[in-house]
């Protein structure tokens, strides 16, 4: 069941609220949270019900290590529990892209590639039962309730892709006496959370798609112009996408008064690398950050060591969002600039902030490419494409030749591009804001009421068939 569906929207978000502050309301606290793990279950199920004994092993198996592991510290057991969340994942999700590349490597190998569907939203319920069992091995918990637990892993609106949570900051919420009342503050700020990220998706982020999936299907009779439009659409998209599932998600938990992190802050007005990554998908970097960068040494060892833990924690997550040589890529893209990041700022030196802009916001929009991708030869036939190279020549020069040609004969198509750079540069980065600074700046008035009503109905009334969230395959 996506969020921006209308049977989410009308049908299962407000009987499960209805039912919920029902049983709460009558004090009848483990009611609510047995019904709430049932309406999580079914939300999961509604895409594949063949994964949900998957989901429910792996909730029971975590819970019962992550017990013993309150009770007794035993490094044995972390290790042998960690191993096995990530087992299931590199089964699930890694088998397939491994057998490929063993047969493409050895032709005698022959192996039969079983084809496998990757569950829904394994990745995430992964990493955050990895940070449990860590917690638990360290002795940061003591809450054993094994119901709280399950809602802690299966809470619907962060359970299909993210944000990640924290045990600790998100159970002693369910447990606050205040929370267990209806707070119609929180109800307004969840449906006016919820319609900005609604918006985010039919109205903006599948507009994009539609060029997005043209521009990558017929990459190969892109021109200089299309294949700009194609990657900053991308660009737009992949951000109004996963930002808007996010807001989606924080403000259906609203509603349930419980504050979900936040995951983007306005990303890509960023002056350099370091910086996108403290404000895109910013739970999946806290969680590398904390579980593997820290373990790793972090920055308390040498200065090579350093460099190989930040292109280590980027490799992970290249791997972690897709089984591809792409993501791979992607990732130690993003590991170098990292690294070069470092040593530019042990120097002491300092650039322009529109400079570092321009060139960090080039630079992600160019790793996209790769991202999106199916295979390097599109990645790279599209990047070539946009800085003038023709590759049906082989002369640099004369493809820059071309290309200053093209601008000499094509003046108005030029100023065109040139137009919809500029724009998109100002106005991707201020065009909406996210869930932290838009709580901020909500009240209860007529004006935001208004606004409310408009992004709803514009949002349902663009509703056609809407496509799923991005970050589900992954």
């Amino acid at each position: 069941m996506l969020f921006s569906s209308l049977e989410y929207i009308f049908l299962f978000l407000p009987l499960t609220l209805l039912i919920y502050y029902f049983f709460l309301q009558n004090r009848l606290i483990l009611g609510s949270k047995i019904f709430l793990i049932i309406a999580s279950l079914f939300f999961y199920s509604y895409w594949n019900i063949k994964y949900l004994p998957l989901l429910l092993f792996s909730i029971i198996a975590n819970y019962v290590c992550g017990s013993f592991l309150v009770k007794r510290k035993n490094k044995v057991v972390a290790i042998l529990a960690i191993f096995f969340n990530l087992s299931l994942l590199g089964y699930f999700k890694y088998a397939n892209f491994f057998i490929e590349n063993i047969n493409i490597l050895i032709s005698s190998a022959d192996l039969v590639n079983p084809k496998i569907i990757l569950p829904l939203a394994i990745s995430f319920f992964t990493f955050q039962q990895i940070a449990y069992i860590s917690d638990c091995y360290q002795k940061k918990l003591q809450d054993r309730d094994f119901l709280n637990y399950a809602i802690f892993v299966s809470f619907f609106p962060q359970l299909i892709a993210g944000p990640i949570v924290h045990h600790k900051t998100m159970m002693p919420q369910f447990k606050g006496l205040k929370n267990k009342f209806i707070n119609y503050d929180n109800i307004a700020l969840g449906i006016f959370i919820f319609a900005v990220g609604l918006f985010k998706k039919i109205v903006i982020a599948d507009y994009f798609s539609s060029i997005v999936n043209s521009g990558f299907d017929s990459y190969q009779n892109l021109t200089l112009i299309d294949s700009w439009k194609t990657s900053l659409s991308y660009t737009a998209q992949l951000y109004f996408d996963f930002s808007g599932y996010s807001d989606m998600a924080i403000g259906s938990a609203l509603m349930f008064n419980i504050k979900i992190p936040f995951n983007f802050n306005q990303p890509y007005k960023s002056c350099n690398i370091r910086e996108f990554w403290q404000r895109w998908h910013i739970t999946l970097s806290n969680f590398l950050k904390s579980y593997v960068y820290i373990p790793l040494g972090g920055n308390r060892v040498g200065k090579f060591r350093i460099y190989a833990n930040l292109m280590m924690v980027f490799l992970i997550s290249g791997l972690w969002h897709g089984a591809g040589w792409t993501f791979i890529f992607w990732g130690l893209l993003h590991g170098s600039a990292i690294c070069i990041h470092h040593f530019y700022d042990r120097l002491k030196l300092r650039m322009n902030r529109i400079v570092a802009w321009f060139i960090t916001f080039n630079f992600i929009n160019i790793s996209w490419v790769f991202f999106r991708s199916e295979n390097f030869i599109q990645a790279t036939t599209i990047v070539k494409k946009m800085v003038g190279i023709n590759i049906n020549n082989t002369g640099f020069i004369e493809n820059w030749y071309d290309f200053l040609q093209f601008i000499r004969f094509n003046k108005v198509e030029y100023l065109v591009l040139a137009t919809s750079l500029f724009l998109a540069y100002k106005l991707l980065p201020i065009i909406a804001k996210d869930s932290e600074q838009l709580i901020k700046k909500f009240r209860i008035n007529n004006n935001f009421k208004f606004i409310t009503i408009c992004l709803l109905a514009v949002s349902i009334l663009s509703y056609h068939k809407t496509s799923e969230f991005l970050y589900f395959n992954f």
